[in-house]
């Protein structure tokens, strides 16, 4: 399977933001391959448009599913699995936001919730908690924003981020009224 330029330059960049996203950049490839193909491909047509092994597919196949971007395609009469992104772009951005969550925001959190939980031994540690403190708190409310962002439409949300610093003027503006009254 040949690539066009343009769509070369796509895939690799998705490799390249792959490694930002929280997985390397081949399965960022793989998944960028998948993206803006129309039909299910297969582990042959991946690593035939990709230039790498089938084993290397294989297991960007599994770190995708782990990430549950991908699904699993049948066709009649053929024994290859086929492969495809699973959902939306929406979906997508929400699973990779939820992934990281688990894996970098849920293990800091209770991290945090521990050392929070011990009595502080001098100074230097009264100092460590209040900064820990601070940090546990900025990453609950963005934990609960976010889950708050997550259970809304694609449609409201498109809405809400097209507000953007419109958000900003109307909290300007209720913050004003309340002072004057």
């Amino acid at each position: 399977m040949l690539m066009t330029a343009k769509i070369e330059s796509f895939v690799m960049h998705c490799g390249e933001m792959g490694s930002r996203w929280g997985f390397n950049r081949t399965v960022g490839q793989m998944y960028g391959l998948l993206i803006i193909h129309e039909q299910a491909l297969s582990a042959m047509q991946i690593s035939e448009a990709l230039n790498i092994s089938r084993g290397n597919v294989s297991m960007g196949i599994k770190e995708l599913q782990s990430w549950r971007l991908v699904q699993v395609h049948h066709k009649p009469k053929d024994r290859k699995e086929y492969y495809s992104p699973a959902g939306t772009i929406w979906e997508m951005a929400t699973r990779v936001f939820e992934e990281r969550r688990k894996r970098e925001v849920d293990p800091t959190l209770s991290l945090l919730r521990d050392n929070l939980l011990d009595e502080p031994a001098n100074e230097q540690e009264l100092f460590a908690q209040e900064k820990m403190h601070e940090i546990h708190d900025l990453l609950e409310t963005i934990t609960h924003w976010a889950g708050e962002l997550q259970s809304m439409s694609p449609d409201k949300l498109n809405t809400l981020m097209k507000l953007g610093a419109g958000v900003s003027k109307v909290i300007d503006m209720k913050d004003k009224f309340i002072k004057k009254g």
